[in-house]
């Protein structure tokens, strides 16, 4: 008899076509939410979730929210939506190659930069010193702040009121945030959970001591993947550094040996296109190898052992984790730390510090939606209220708020 936890498809099933094993989410079977909902005649829960993120505010505002470069780069580098896109793509296909919930996974794709601020990792580190002694900024409770509350599109709720397994899956995709003694894991061991997802625990229990779904875990993955594909064909465009640098890694060393010998004489942007090609399917065929091995191993029912098996279930093998972690080794200081780049992650950081601190100063100068009743609020909230406000601006937004609020504005150019 066929093994029911099986990670392959049974005899017959062809690549590509759909297929699910035991242990994918079912809409069918969805905890639900926290509003209940009549059920939909057309759509499952999960397509539903995806369907409202798309649909949503947050969701827009990422057409014009960068991921390294700011946007006066040119119009071929990637922003946060043309990078959710095509996270949204791996996680498909790893979802599709290992029997899982599709929809689940892509929406968990498409919501997981929702939270992001203006001008990349920098507009967040730096919103998240200001916000030091009033509970840090936290994309990811960012992220749960937006899908929770802070979206204003329904007349029985705010937010967007999404299942169960979207809720758990934004929260916990990098791995549990409490241990099993209930202490915060590793990444929240210093600063403790954030609040926003421990105000949200109180109404609706997401497990936050378990994995959460391969689903999950997949989007997860597929956002590592699509990061260092698109840094590099960012690096290699705007000229941060060359081909014969990227040798360096000896990863790519062999894809660009591979691409030489197929194509010789290739020129440049065809090189680099073909090598990132490469780098995307050696991660994503590595990680279906390795996940089927591992669910092989752990043979489980139904997704609750997912959530309470003892390691993640979708990861990279060994040879592709040293491959990541080389790979992001090389990009940290030849990409990110640049000299280029440098001195305008400093003035976008500092456009972000001065919002905040006039806005603190004065509440009143934010739009009315935002400034009404903002005094009559406690510190933290009131705080907290401007953070929400810095979030969710796009690069341009906060570079015209910071022109119509100082005499002059830092050029990110």
């Amino acid at each position: 008899m066929p093994n029911p936890a099986s990670p392959f498809p049974p005899a017959g099933i062809e690549p590509g076509e759909r297929w699910r094993a035991p242990y994918a989410c079912r809409s069918s079977l969805s905890r639900g939410r926290l509003i209940a909902e009549p059920v939909s005649a057309t759509r499952g829960e999960f397509q539903r979730d995806r369907d409202r993120i798309i649909h949503s505010t947050a969701f827009r505002r990422l057409k014009h929210k960068t991921q390294v470069f700011v946007s006066h780069e040119g119009d071929h580098y990637r922003t946060r939506l043309t990078h959710t896109i095509e996270v949204a793509q791996i996680a498909r296909a790893l979802a599709r190659a290992l029997g899982l919930d599709e929809d689940l996974a892509e929406a968990l794709a498409l919501a997981h930069d929702l939270g992001h601020t203006p001008f990349g990792h920098t507009g967040e580190d730096a919103l998240d010193e200001c916000m030091a002694g009033f509970g840090g900024f936290d994309h990811n409770a960012q992220t749960l702040r937006i899908v929770t509350r802070l979206e204003r599109r329904y007349a029985d709720f705010d937010g967007l009121n999404l299942s169960w397994e979207t809720l758990e899956g934004l929260v916990k995709h990098n791995g549990p945030l409490l241990d099993a003694a209930g202490r915060p894991t590793a990444r929240y061991a210093k600063t403790g959970i954030p609040a926003a997802i421990l105000e949200y625990q109180e109404k609706q229990d997401l497990w936050l001591d378990s994995y959460a779904s391969a689903e999950a875990q997949v989007a997860a993955l597929a956002d590592d993947i699509a990061y260092n594909a698109h840094d590099i064909d960012d690096g290699l465009r705007a000229g941060l550094f060359g081909t014969a640098e990227l040798r360096a890694v000896p990863f790519l060393a062999g894809l660009l040996d591979e691409v030489e010998r197929l194509h010789p004489g290739l020129d440049g942007s065809r090189q680099a296109n073909e090598l990132v090609r490469r780098v995307i399917t050696r991660f994503v065929e590595d990680v279906i190898g390795e996940a089927q091995a591992r669910l092989a191993a752990l043979a489980p029912a139904d997704a609750d052992a997912i959530r309470r098996a003892q390691m993640p279930v979708v990861a990279f093998s060994a040879a592709i984790t040293a491959a990541d972690r080389d790979i992001k080794g090389f990009l940290y200081p030849s990409m990110y730390r640049h000299p280029r780049i440098v001195p305008i992650r400093t003035r976008a950081a500092q456009v972000v510090r001065d919002l905040f601190a006039r806005f603190s100063e004065q509440p009143g100068l934010m739009p009315d939606e935002w400034a009404a009743g903002c005094e009559g609020l406690d510190q933290h909230r009131r705080m907290r209220r401007i953070a929400d406000y810095i979030a969710g601006m796009t690069d341009w937004y906060a570079l015209d708020e910071h022109r119509r609020l100082f005499d002059a504005t830092p050029s990110l150019r």
